[in-house]
């Protein structure tokens, strides 16, 4: 680009400038703001700087100024992100399971915008996305797009759906028959990102992992089962299903030790009443998912909690808990 033309980019480079070099850390001298922009092909003189910086503190970037003997720098002093919030976004992006490596990578290069070359590199040290246990799905942002145009539009969905088998190769389930579903609602539960839907084959409301959701288009057909999914209280869904794994909806009473308190209110909010039995046990009704999943929370609980009803509950515990010892005999 000619320099006649970066020319008139002079207050924008300027910015750019203050927003990449200096923190509340770091400041730039004059001196090395004309450096900066010659190097961007800008010729400048220092009252013109000076005027621009006025402009630019007008515009609502937050320059202050210290000194150094007799040498001023020149700093901005907030932006829109602070440090901590942008170490709390890193450490989220790289701790979701269904964002992939790759995909971390670029979001967290992208946060690094937002601060100075400085604040950047304490970024970079945060990063410790290796290893960890990522999804394999790149297409999961897409997916995730198209069911926000499809919910938008009121459009049902087609798409295949894949679970893993043990060669590590995408196997397709349904025998690779695409599902027809009218989306209502994406969760996030257990660092998963999952589509509750009404399916029209089943005529019934079901979730879906978005990660595992291949070949997505939106159909012409306008999307079903309204008075289905109004009927569900979303808000308390993942608490009801555990693991996010379907089962027949039951109403369970558990016998519960006082130590966990604690565990029941994290799992089902803090509304869910605590009766007292005595002075070591409570007892609470909640409605839940009947499954191998919910079944294996109980189990891992230990001995502080107990079935008390309905009896096809508690023999269903004991008879998983009859198929564990077999496992090891």
């Amino acid at each position: 680009m000619a320099k006649s033309a970066n020319q008139k980019l002079k207050l924008l480079y300027l910015m750019d400038i203050l927003m990449e070099k200096t923190d509340e850390e770091h400041g730039i001298t004059m001196v090395n703001i004309l450096k900066e922009l010659e190097r961007n092909g800008i010729s400048a003189e220092r009252k013109s700087i000076y005027h621009d910086l006025e402009e630019l503190r007008h515009y609502g970037l937050d320059i202050l100024t210290y000194s150094n003997g007799r040498t001023t720098f020149y700093y901005v002093a907030s932006r829109k992100f602070e440090l901590a919030e942008l170490k709390l976004l890193v450490d989220a992006v790289q701790s979701s399971k269904f964002i992939t490596e790759k995909k971390s990578n670029e979001l967290i290069k992208k946060l690094e915008e937002f601060a100075s070359c400085y604040q950047a590199r304490d970024l970079q040290r945060q990063v410790f996305v290796q290893g960890r246990v990522k999804t394999m799905n790149e297409s999961i942002y897409y997916n995730i797009d198209k069911i926000h145009e499809a919910i938008d539009k009121n459009y049902a969905i087609t798409f295949q759906y894949f679970q893993w088998n043990v060669k590590k190769e995408m196997e397709l389930r349904h025998e690779g028959e695409y599902y027809e579903v009218s989306p209502w609602q994406l969760m996030w539960d257990d660092e998963n990102y999952y589509l509750i839907g009404y399916h029209h084959e089943d005529q019934k409301i079901k979730h879906f992992r978005v990660d595992k959701m291949l070949h997505i288009d939106i159909t012409d057909i306008t999307r079903q089962g309204a008075q289905d999914f109004h009927k569900v209280d979303v808000k308390t869904y993942s608490k009801r299903v555990f693991g996010m794994y379907d089962g027949v909806q039951t109403n369970v009473k558990l016998k519960c030790h006082n130590s966990l308190v604690g565990v029941m209110i994290d799992r089902f909010g803090k509304n869910v009443p605590l009766i007292p039995l005595d002075d070591d046990y409570f007892q609470i009704n909640v409605t839940v998912a009947v499954s191998r999943q919910f079944l294996g929370w109980l189990l891992a609980i230990g001995t502080g909690v107990t079935i008390l009803e309905p009896q096809e509950v508690k023999d269903k515990m004991v008879e998983a808990c009859g198929k564990m010892i077999q496992c090891y005999e």
